[in-house]
């Protein structure tokens, strides 16, 4: 599938597009995709503030489906654990931008060259219009060559 056909299927999944999850850009390499969510009423807590699972959200699954299209069929590629650290609340449009860079793809190829499990953790920050970091995520991903 390809970058843009995968954008437009994203942005139209019901989980985002109900929650006002937008995929802004996927790179053709698929290394970079930047995801916004603007506030909105169905999106925020009781404090008027962003509700932490919509945040969470934007980032689940994106390092995986990246991982999926880089590496191709030969390799089994699955979220395995996140672990979401909460810093400062925050309002308005937050920003999550995903990038997987040349290292960490020949980190991966050499650690399942012969089948193995490995268990990378890859992280992502989400950060508001003043570019202030209001969460950080880290997701463990299960990737193996078949």
């Amino acid at each position: 599938m390809g970058h843009n056909q995968l954008k437009r299927k994203l942005n139209l999944y019901p989980p985002y597009w109900g929650t006002g999850i937008v995929i802004k850009k996927i790179s053709p390499d698929f290394k970079e995709i930047i995801v916004q969510m603007k506030m909105t009423w169905y999106n925020r807590n009781y404090v008027n503030t962003h509700f932490g699972g919509s945040l969470y959200s934007m980032t689940d699954p994106f390092f995986m489906l990246m991982l999926m299209q880089i590496l191709g069929k030969e390799y089994i590629v699955w979220d395995k654990a996140a672990y979401v650290d909460f810093i400062k609340p925050s309002r308005g449009t937050v920003t999550a931008k995903f990038v997987i860079d040349k290292e960490q793809i020949e980190d991966i190829i050499v650690k399942t060259v012969h089948g193995q499990k490995y268990l990378p953790k890859f992280t992502v920050d989400i950060v508001d219009q003043a570019n202030n970091k209001v969460a950080r995520v880290i997701k463990t991903l299960y990737i193996r060559k078949k």
